[in-house]
């Protein structure tokens, strides 16, 4: 029966700025294991929408479900409960800068478990190891490269063991080695985790690589307008607009 629950669904969302809508009546649902991408161009909510699932903001209407349970009419305490069950990779790594990166990826294992130091200390080596940065516990993130703060994001995002792991534009801003890097990382994970991901993204490589299944968000619609798999919409989509973002150069 649990397998035929999505462990991610949204009915009816409504989005909006005091009376400003961005996107209204929004129905989707993800999968176990599944990798799903929130797509669409500039401003059209894609952020917004992600803030939404994570348990930053509250829909002006409609309904999230992690695992079949209603995050926003659940009591503060069940909401926090099943929100510790996600990581979050926010743009640009979104590490404290004053922290090493084992200090970073202490912060929600001091907060959020009952592990001893030395138990913590364990954990932050694994999930170091996990994203390939085994033994840089005690660098600081001005001290490595981008694509390394983006991977260390990562491992933070890992560390209270996430069902769902949400990234906001994972690859924004690295070269196309380090974002392939990251596309394979995201993949290696996935499969060896056997966690859900949810991506905003807007890099086509990325889309296709990871993308199992995906939502096309448009501004002027404020709605959904296509959804599927990345690569089956760039074939089989006959709206201009999906076809002019999914067919762009790089």
């Amino acid at each position: 029966m649990m397998q035929q629950i999505p462990h991610l669904e949204v009915r009816k969302l409504t989005m909006a700025y005091d009376e400003t809508i961005i996107q209204e009546n929004l129905n989707f649902s993800v999968k176990r294991g599944e990798i799903f991408i929130i797509m669409g161009g500039s401003g059209c909510g894609k952020s917004t929408l992600l803030r939404h699932l994570i348990g930053l903001m509250q829909p002006k209407s409609g309904d999230v479900f992690i695992t079949g349970v209603n995050l926003w009419q659940s009591s503060t305490e069940e909401r926090n409960q099943l929100i510790s069950h996600n990581g979050v990779l926010y743009q640009g790594g979104a590490l404290w800068s004053s922290m090493t990166l084992g200090e970073n990826i202490a912060l929600p294992l001091t907060e959020y478990s009952n592990l001893t130091h030395k138990q913590i200390k364990e954990v932050i080596a694994y999930k170091l190891s996990l994203v390939g940065l085994g033994g840089f516990e005690d660098y600081y993130p001005s001290e490595i490269s981008g694509g390394m703060r983006k991977r260390a994001g990562f491992a933070r995002a890992l560390a209270l063991d996430p069902k769902i792991l949400f990234f906001d534009e994972p690859s924004a801003g690295l070269d196309p080695v380090s974002s392939r890097l990251l596309d394979d990382l995201i993949l290696e994970l996935r499969d060896s985790l056997d966690s859900t991901i949810v991506i905003v993204s807007h890099e086509l490589e990325s889309i296709f690589t990871v993308g199992d299944n995906s939502i096309f968000l448009d501004p002027n619609e404020k709605t959904i307008i296509a959804t599927g798999s990345p690569k089956e919409l760039l074939k089989h989509s006959d709206d201009p607009r999906v076809l002019s973002f999914l067919s762009r150069s790089n």
